[in-house]
This record gives structure tokens, sequence and C-alpha cells, in this order.
């Protein structure tokens, strides 16, 4: 990232020598992809202007398991209690250092993990088309203290099952509450 940033401000001099307009304030960020990706975050979060979660590739390395082998492709589970305690590593980081955490990838368009994204403080959740109305929908209907609260149970649990329950528990009462 330190590398990335000089040739960042090595570009930004030779355009403005050049006379050519450009957004001087161009953010560079990272994205979080690997464990150890995750377990630097605090570091690389002094270098980035933001972060970006890449949830599909981070679920395969954090497990180590390839989602394409056939014979162990049922052992990929976003909800892992791993993988959830690695999201909210990475935007506990972000946050401490004030930078923004998103998420592109399956997940952030996953209606079963918004409640639990949004507790855990994602501030952008990236996804299909498709997506976007059910999920601004449920961020619209969820108040913030208890997708929070529902969050902390679930980075809390010890088995993937437990985290599914939990955010089941959460988006049955939300949907009664229609």
């Amino acid at each position: 990232m330190e590398e990335a940033n000089e040739i960042l401000m090595a570009c930004k001099e030779e355009l403005t020598q050049s006379g050519i307009v450009f957004d001087p304030d161009i953010k560079a960020g990272i994205m979080i992809e690997t464990p150890a990706a995750v377990l630097c975050a605090d570091a690389l979060a002094e270098h980035a202007d933001f972060f970006s979660i890449g949830t599909n590739d981070l679920t395969q390395y954090v497990l180590a398991v390839d989602r394409g082998n056939k014979k162990i492709a049922r052992l990929y589970d976003p909800f892992h209690p791993a993988v959830i305690r690695s999201i909210k590593h990475v935007i506990e980081s972000g946050h401490a250092r004030g930078i923004e955490v998103g998420m592109c990838g399956e997940l952030a368009g996953n209606a079963d993990a918004t409640v639990l994204l949004l507790g855990l403080g994602l501030d952008e959740f990236s996804m299909s088309v498709s997506e976007i109305a059910s999920i601004k929908d449920i961020i619209r209907r969820t108040p913030y203290k208890k997708a929070a609260e529902c969050a902390e149970k679930a980075a809390s649990a010890c088995r993937k099952e437990e985290v599914r329950n939990i955010l089941n528990g959460y988006n049955c009462r939300l949907l009664s509450m229609q």
C-alpha cells in the first residue's frame, strides 16, 4: 500500500506538471480478501482511504475451502464464525483509523446477512442491481441498536449453525413487524 501511494503521488505530480486537470483528492483503498490482510488491517488502515472486503475470496481463504471443488464446496460458508470475526476485525480496524469499510461479494447482497453487516458497522454494501431494493428495505426497517446486539451475539458464536440461528431469529422478528 505504501508503494501504491508513492506511485499515486508521482502520477499526481506528473499530471500537475503537465497541466492536466484531475481530482487531487482521489481516494486509494485496499481490498481485504486474505487472512493476512485481515490480521494486518490495523496497519493497512494507516495507509488506505478505505477498505473493501471481498467476501467470496476471504471466505475461501479463511476456511481453506476451494468453493469450485465439488468435493468440499459444501464447507464454504460465509456465516462461519471465523469469517464473521474476520469481517468484524476489519470494520473495527478501519473505523479506528476513521476510514470507511465497504463490502463486495455475495454476502453484501445476501438478505440473511444484512442485519449482521449493518450491526457490525459496515458502511457500504456493493451488490447486484436485483438485490438493492430488498437490502435497502431491510436496512430501513432495522433499528441500528438491535442490529448491533444481533451482530455481537453472532460474532461471539462458536458454530456456523449458531450464527444462522441468531440471524434467523432476528430476521423472523423483523418480518413479523411488517
